[in-house]
């Protein structure tokens, strides 16, 4: 009987060809519009570590003096908070983490120093967080203690300096110090750049910062101390700190602390350090309030920075909304198409077809034309995906159409137009035979 159905549903189309066209075209563009922007907030807001995000946590305390218990802690750690917490490695893995820009040379390459952006951190940070190697490997936790001087790049720039050859032993100059490379990354695009998100329930929607790229300079942090002394980002302050002393002592949260707990007794052993220390360092004087801490694993900490962009969830809104007038446009094609071939279905009953095979009859047709429409879809989601990918937006390399996104895209095409044929179809299955006869 399908292929009966079939075979009945293309004769269908092809006695009305203008009347399928508008009702494919309606679903294809409401398909196209609705799928572009869902793929691209599938992949904004997909988990960055899967099967792993719920194991890693971001603990803070809080040092400011102008804050209370009621109060959320700022979204950064002041050094010496960061430092003490990491230090007593009550975590099965953790990782300190500042940024900041550095001159770079490499002494034998034909090419003037070039500004990019560092990140200082500790061994922990390329097994906690899955980061591929192309040649070599991280650092020790042996370099983390001597202050060793070594390297790690990424695949972009170790292309520039090194034409893309294995540049692991060679030497590159870091502001003033020599450092030897010890691995360089293969690409690597995590999506959003997930161990660098804070401020974004600040930012006023504007988070396109969370999709840039990895960091092109790895080193470690106790080197960048070293190296990079006075030169890394701050998060804020509580008051304007003195040009006169290190970074290290500065009134400023400017250090990350990612830690990764493997069971539940272990997160909520880590909460009951991280409150503890705050209760110490009340009692020492340092911190004028204890009950400000926070430790959230990497999903909820991305919710709670939002990092998918205000402008995306409202344009997915908006697409979805264009998908159902388009749903509502092909219900009223639909009933009118079947009803005007009342005469036709009446001598279908007279011969014995019950309204159930005029029913589904129907329903084929209106999944033919969903079929149709979902190929126009497709085409046209990947033409919105192709124009989202030359806006000048940090996510936009990352907008491709996976292989789910792509099934989505025939399976929403499909079942919206069976949602739009159900009224139609049993519309036509009502039709009396015997009055539509008489019309003969």
């Amino acid at each position: 009987m399908f292929g009966y159905y079939l075979q009945l549903a293309f004769q269908s189309l092809k006695r009305s060809r203008a009347l399928t066209f508008l009702m494919i075209l309606a679903i294809a563009v409401g398909i196209g519009a609705s799928m572009t922007t869902l793929t691209v907030m599938h992949i904004l807001a997909r988990d960055p570590l899967p099967g792993r995000s719920g194991q890693i946590f971001y603990p803070l305390v809080d040092a400011d003096p102008t804050h209370n218990d009621s109060k959320e802690p700022v979204d950064l750690m002041d050094y010496r908070s960061a430092v003490d917490l990491w230090a007593a490695h009550r975590a099965d893995r953790q990782a300190l983490i500042a940024e900041g820009d550095i001159r770079v040379v490499a002494p034998n390459a034909d090419i003037p120093a070039l500004k990019r952006h560092m990140l200082a951190t500790t061994s922990d940070f390329f097994s906690m967080f899955d980061v591929p190697f192309q040649y070599g490997r991280g650092w020790s936790a042996e370099d983390d203690k001597n202050r060793t001087r070594v390297v790690v790049i990424s695949d972009d720039l170790n292309n520039k300096l090194f034409d893309g050859s294995d540049s692991t032993g060679r030497t590159l100059r870091l502001h003033d110090s020599d450092m030897r490379i010890v691995g360089v990354l293969k690409p690597w695009r995590p999506s959003p750049l997930f161990y660098d998100v804070a401020g974004g329930r600040f930012a006023g929607g504007d988070t396109s910062d969370f999709y840039a790229k990895p960091q092109d300079v790895m080193i470690p942090f106790s080197t960048g101390q070293d190296i990079n002394q006075g030169r890394f980002d701050p998060f804020t302050c509580w008051h304007v700190p003195d040009p006169n002393i290190r970074q290290q002592d500065s009134p400023c949260e400017w250090v990350r602390l990612w830690v990764q707990l493997d069971d539940a007794s272990k997160v909520s052993a880590y909460r009951r350090f991280v409150a503890d220390y705050a209760a110490q360092q009340m009692a020492l004087g340092r911190f004028n309030h204890s009950g400000n801490t926070r430790m959230r694993n990497l999903m909820d900490w991305l919710d709670f920075n939002h990092v998918v962009p205000s402008d995306v969830r409202l344009e997915t809104w908006l697409a979805i909304a264009f998908l159902v007038i388009c749903l509502f446009n092909t219900v009223g094609l639909l009933l009118a198409k079947f009803l005007r071939r009342g005469g036709e279905i009446g001598v279908r009953r007279a011969l014995g077809a019950t309204r159930r095979a005029v029913f589904m009859q129907c329903l084929m047709e209106a999944a033919t034309i969903g079929l149709l429409g979902g190929i126009g879809g497709w085409l046209l989601t990947l033409l919105g995906l192709w124009i989202v990918r030359r806006q000048p937006t940090a996510y936009a390399d990352l907008v491709h159409l996976d292989l789910s996104m792509f099934l989505w895209t025939f399976a929403a095409s499909i079942a919206a137009t069976l949602l739009a044929g159900l009224l139609p179809a049993f519309r036509a299955s009502r039709v009396a035979p015997a009055l539509q006869l008489k019309t003969l």
